[in-house]
This record gives C-alpha cells, structure tokens and sequence, in this order.
C-alpha cells in the first residue's frame, strides 16, 4: 500500500515541495523497513522449508530469481521514471507488487 499511496500523492501534487519530499523520504525508509524484515524471512524460509537432497538447487534458485527480479525492477523503474515521473515509477512499483501478491496465492505446499 505505501507506493500506491506516495504515487497517488505525488500524482495529485497537493502539498508543497517540502512536505512532499518529506513524505516520499519517510514513506520509501518505512516501505524500506518492511522490505528488509520480509527479505530476511524469505531467506530463512527457503532454508527452513528446503530438503537437504536440495538445499543448493532451493538457494540458487531463489537467488537466481531475486537477481532477475532485480534486473527487471531496475529497467522498469528507470524506464518509467524517464518517461512519465516518479509517481509512474511508485504506481508501476505498486502494480508489480500486486502481480507478486496474485502469484505467491498460486504456491501450494510441497506435499
């Protein structure tokens, strides 16, 4: 929810410059915060859930997929920034937050 808000803040440009960047700053180190806490757990759930014939392919795999996630992010991110404005970039971050929410619905226990 944080970057749908700052972008629809930052889009309906309804404060002054000041209190603006004061709220994109403290909006982006609370997100940054929840970010960081869920980043350890993701970690310390592949090991914990990992068998151990398997641990190496779960890890690499995971890393693998954060260095694409990364890479995808960074290009998307840019892109939208250059073309339309930080609020695009915030709204396109809030979106694919959305599309990683719906796929992590999809993940079913391995039984």
């Amino acid at each position: 929810m944080i970057p749908a808000v700052l972008s629809i803040l930052l889009f309906l440009d309804i404060f002054s410059d000041r209190i603006t960047t004061a709220l994109l700053v403290l909006g982006l180190l609370v997100f940054g915060e929840i970010f960081t806490v869920n980043f350890s757990l993701h970690s310390y759930l592949i090991l914990a859930f990992s068998k151990d014939a398997r641990v190496t392919i779960d890890v690499g795999l995971y890393y693998m997929s954060n260095a694409v996630r990364r890479l995808i992010g960074t290009l998307l991110s840019g892109a939208t920034y250059h073309l339309i404005g930080i609020w695009a970039c915030l709204a396109t971050f809030a979106l694919m937050l959305v599309i990683s929410a719906l796929g992590v619905r999809q993940l079913t226990p391995d039984q």
